[in-house]
């Protein structure tokens, strides 16, 4: 059965720039009571986050400890050796009465290397995400994604497909799913045969991937569907998008289909009528975003979205595959996510709250904390499944938390790692006791 995770953050998820860190302190005199209270509102913010971010170090670090019998350096937060970028002498964050500050001298995790320190990106079956517009779309809509992922050291190739993006090919004289993702397969067709990356499609970018999967499964190490079509074998994408069809439907009304061999013969494309565009695809999305899509999007190829995949266990079927929901998605409704999750199960399950059917533009920060963390799942991840419990969400339970105790203190954990509660003392307990085990939303 795959497992559905679930993400929560409190602030500074889906902004342009990262958040820095603030330690705690007192305010300058001869401010404003009301520059104050914002000034402190923010940094409470802030502050919140870091804790989430360095507790989750911590609660790791020290599983490593009790693991490698006391051989990693086990330490509270990561926060505490920042010091302020202002330049200004602030108090330090409370320290327990167990734990030492950081030094300048400590090292510093990547990310990647918070689930296992051993395994550095290097180390990891593939670093190279290649990431798959969907139908419209192009290369050009991953620009956050792909910032993010390179900042972060991956390898990062986005495809336009034919006809789409920068790809000058006309639209209306695409006549198969082969001819549509030929850039992608061609690009696949070229790597070494020793070289595997990570497969990203959005949309109808999910049905690509999985054609391409079929085809170079051994070229493929997992593959993320994002808002994505993830059909079965002899189904098409028009046969899926059906299923939730009706006269009210967003996406029928937006629909405009292109007659380019004439009235009497099939549609040769579909366009979405731009005046819908934001309330279809970008309804939680920055003005920003919806204004650069506006201009950049092209016709849907409609040969490709009718014709049936044929997917076999031996191919597509050997290839890990990871599922991330959008809940405020109008294209793709959730409850139309799940029965196609349903009928063909990922290995696990991640639910993005908030997130229109775009979440590169509107949960940026948050797909790729999803990314990161699906490359590593598996590679470094059986440490986070013996942490966390690898279960799934019964059927219509609310999303709770993990609690687990460590080091005589309480956390609370979403199966993702966030962490809450932190350094909540709790007496007489012992480092491997799990009192609770839920699910939180990724926000």
């Amino acid at each position: 059965m795959p497992t559905t995770s679930y993400w929560s953050s409190k602030c500074g998820e889906d902004q342009d720039l990262e958040p820095h860190i603030a330690p705690l302190g007192g305010h300058r005199g001869g401010s404003s009571n009301r520059w104050t209270r914002i000034r402190s509102t923010k940094k409470d913010k802030l502050e919140d986050s870091v804790i989430h971010e360095r507790a989750l170090a911590a609660a790791i670090l020290f599983q490593q400890h009790l693991q490698n019998g006391g051989d990693v350096q086990f330490d509270r937060s990561t926060s505490l050796r920042c010091p302020p970028s202002n330049g200004r002498k602030q108090a330090a964050l409370p320290r327990s009465s167990s734990s030492r500050a950081r030094s300048l001298t400590d090292p510093l995790l990547q990310p990647q290397q918070l689930l296992n320190q051993d395994v550095k990106l290097d180390d990891l079956e593939t670093n190279h995400f290649v990431l798959v517009h969907g139908g419209g779309f192009g290369a050009w809509c991953w620009y956050k994604t792909i910032s993010l992922l390179e900042e972060g050291g991956y390898r990062v190739t986005a495809i336009d497909l034919t006809g789409s993006g920068i790809h000058s090919f006309d639209t209306n004289s695409i006549t198969s799913l082969s001819q549509y993702v030929e850039p992608l397969t061609g690009f696949l067709e070229k790597l070494a045969d020793t070289e595997k990356v990570i497969l990203v499609g959005h949309d109808f970018g999910g049905t690509c991937i999985s054609s391409a999967m079929e085809l170079f499964p051994h070229k493929v190490s997992k593959a993320v569907f994002v808002a994505a079509t993830m059909l079965t074998s002899e189904q098409s994408t028009l046969d899926m998008l059906s299923q939730k069809a009706d006269s009210d439907d967003l996406m029928r009304q937006a629909q405009i289909f292109r007659y380019a061999n004439g009235n009497t013969n099939p549609p040769t494309a579909i366009e979405l009528d731009k005046s819908l565009l934001r309330d279809l695809l970008f309804n939680q999305s920055p003005a920003k975003d919806v204004s650069l899509a506006s201009v950049s999007m092209r016709p849907i190829p409609f040969a490709p979205v009718l014709e049936k995949l044929s997917l076999s266990d031996k191919n597509y079927g050997s290839v890990r595959r990871f599922y991330i929901e959008t809940p405020e998605d109008n294209a793709i409704p959730i409850a139309l996510q799940e029965t196609m999750i349903n009928k063909s199960p990922p290995e696990r399950i991640f639910r993005l709250k908030g997130s229109d059917h775009s979440p590169f533009f509107s949960k940026p920060q948050a797909l790729h904390k999803l990314l990161d963390l699906a490359v590593g799942y598996g590679d470094r991840g059986k440490e986070l499944n013996g942490l966390l419990l690898d279960q799934k969400r019964p059927t219509g339970s609310e999303p709770q938390e993990v609690e687990i105790k460590r080091d005589e203190r309480l956390w609370r954990i979403s199966e993702l790692g966030r962490c809450y509660g932190y350094n909540q003392v709790v007496p007489k307990c012992t480092p491997n006791e799990v009192l609770h085990l839920g699910w939180l939303d990724v926000g």
